[in-house]
């Protein structure tokens, strides 16, 4: 997913552009990053389209996006209370940064008249 995200374009990669960025960092097998690219388009997390004799693969979603879905899912597992109590955790440990982005969010959801 990091050489996916890692275009700034947009630009859907082959397999082999895939597996070129992986192994300028570490040993892995062009059959891994076929299978594992396979698996991401069987579950919708990348898009699969076809290039001729080979496909290409871009990210379905922004890192943001994904991360914020993956959230959303976990704390729709819990009850009101204990969303509540995992977002106040997850605030307590937040940098100013943090805190300062979420802020501005808020802000643009309300509005100037909230």
């Amino acid at each position: 997913m990091e050489v996916l995200w890692s275009s700034a374009d947009d630009q859907a990669w082959t397999v082999r552009e895939v597996h070129a960025q992986l192994v300028e960092s570490r040993d892995i097998a062009y059959t891994t990053v076929m299978t594992v690219l396979d698996r991401l388009s069987k579950k919708g997390v990348v898009h699969q389209e076809r290039d001729g004799r080979a496909y290409r693969y871009r990210a379905a979603a922004s890192r943001g996006a994904m991360t914020a879905d993956l959230m959303r899912e976990t704390l729709s597992d819990f009850g009101r209370d204990s969303r509540e109590s995992a977002l106040v955790a997850f605030v307590e440990e937040a940098s100013a940064d943090d805190i300062a982005a979420l802020k501005q969010a808020l802000a643009d959801l309300t509005g100037p008249d909230s």
